[in-house]
């Protein structure tokens, strides 16, 4: 709660509540008061104890609450039976219907200095920005998260700190994004705050940005922790609903306290359903490995997985994300219509600063598809703007293969000058892809 109102705004409200009731200042008093002391508070010439307000608040047929802050008991509470409402929005899919409801409920919120249902809002309002791909409103929302929970632990704060790192990693700054994570595991683990929501949700965040640097023995480790730890977290939507329904009918029957905590776990289940965005991460990386080590068809299993889950959850950004990994388990299998169909389906949802690691590997495909087509000149546009894309987002990974690719192409078109300026970039990127920016791994849970 908020801290007490001044003794003159507490004064006027006893005393309007009083008029309000037809009590008298003697009738308001007895047993444990006199009608002095009633004058004396309304006059606002005296800070009330708590004990004295409680007594009042009694009288006058009121909670405590409502007279030191001037709000309602079921005020908080109904607060937060709307906020799990917009958070089954969100977990649904419905974005853009979910950002109007936490923008209202943030307002409300802050009108009534309840920080925690700001936090929540905030974070709900981030949520859906990351879906809708506004990755700036999306950070900013993740940073004002952070402040309203400054005062909270770190399980408590994970979401913010999350949601903060994907909205980096999303704007293609990669090296960023790692250290938010790292750093926080590194805190959980050590400090033994062994929380398996906020590891799962950590684990699997890191995932991306580790495999875009190239740091695929780590993104492999976060992704095996991440389904170790996923079998705590099950799908929860029908208890979150009952959860929801029972507070209802609690704070129908006057019971706030009851209601307060049957919404507190309806929340937490709708939080854990954005994990579903999460899971799908481990299902593209497996996908990887798999088609690392040769097995396509399993890969291609994995990663239509992927891309269904995503696709349920309308992540726009992070399906498109998908999309590029399975087209080029696609291409491998000699399927390079549906990949090349895939890619340019999707390529409309990258930029610069949206997905520019995934849509220089979309470019990067396509390229290869225009060269097994002998469009030389598609070819080598798509891979120099792959090229643009890599080296503004640092993915060390990826930049040496492409600087292969162009440079071959270069060189079988007879211009061995660039050809040779393309190689000589991709040699300044070869040597330990991915790993140059990474220092020691964070410390590993107890699984």
């Amino acid at each position: 709660m908020r801290e007490r109102d001044d003794p003159q705004v507490i004064g006027r409200r006893v005393q309007h509540l009083r008029a309000e009731r037809g009590l008298t200042q003697r009738q308001l008093a007895e047993p444990a008061y006199t009608p002095a002391y009633i004058s004396t508070l309304e006059a606002g010439r005296v800070r009330a104890s708590d004990e004295a307000l409680r007594h009042i608040a009694g009288r006058l047929g009121v909670a405590f609450e409502e007279l030191a802050v001037g709000r309602p008991a079921h005020l908080a509470t109904d607060l937060r039976l709307r906020l799990t409402e917009a958070q089954r929005l969100l977990a649904d899919g419905r974005a853009e219907d979910a950002a109007v409801q936490y923008a209202a409920l943030l307002a409300e919120a802050e009108s009534h200095g309840l920080a925690c249902e700001q936090a929540t809002a905030l974070l709900g309002l981030g949520e859906c920005a990351l879906e809708t791909g506004e990755l700036g409103s999306a950070r900013e929302c993740f940073e004002r998260a952070e402040e309203r929970l400054a005062g909270e632990s770190l399980p408590v704060r994970v979401p913010a700190v999350r949601g903060r790192a994907v909205s980096h990693y999303l704007a293609g700054e990669l090296r960023y994004a790692v250290y938010l994570l790292e750093s926080t595991l590194d805190e959980l683990n050590r400090g033994g705050l062994h929380d398996p929501d906020a590891l799962l949700l950590l684990y699997a965040s890191v995932i991306g940005p580790y495999m875009d640097m190239g740091a695929h023995a780590r993104a492999a480790q976060a992704a095996e922790f991440a389904l170790a730890l996923a079998p705590r977290a099950a799908d929860p939507a029908l208890i979150a609903r009952m959860h929801r329904s029972v507070a209802r009918t609690l704070l129908a029957e006057g019971r706030v306290a009851e209601a307060d905590a049957s919404l507190a776990k309806a929340a937490e289940l709708y939080r854990q359903l954005q994990l579903r965005t999460e899971l799908a991460n481990c299902h593209w990386m497996r996908g990887y490995v798999y088609a690392q080590d040769g097995e396509l068809e399993r890969a291609e299993e994995e990663l239509r997985q992927a891309l269904a889950m995503l696709s349920e959850t309308r992540a726009a950004l992070y399906r498109s994300q998908a999309a590029v990994e399975l087209a080029d388990v696609l291409h491998r299998r000699g399927k390079s219509a549906e990949a090349a169909g895939l890619l340019e389906g999707v390529l409309g949802d990258f930029s610069s600063e949206r997905g520019a690691v995934h849509a220089a590997g979309a470019h990067r495909l396509l390229g290869i598809i225009a060269e097994d087509t002998r469009d030389t000149e598609a070819a080598e546009e798509h891979y120099v703007r792959a090229l643009s894309l890599l080296e503004r987002a640092g993915a060390a990974g990826d930049l040496a293969d492409l600087c292969r690719l162009l440079g071959d192409l270069l060189r079988r078109t007879g211009r061995v000058e660039a050809a040779l300026d393309a190689y000589r970039t991709g040699l300044g990127h070869r040597t330990a892809p991915g790993t140059t920016t990474l220092g020691p791994a964070p410390a590993q849970p107890p699984l």
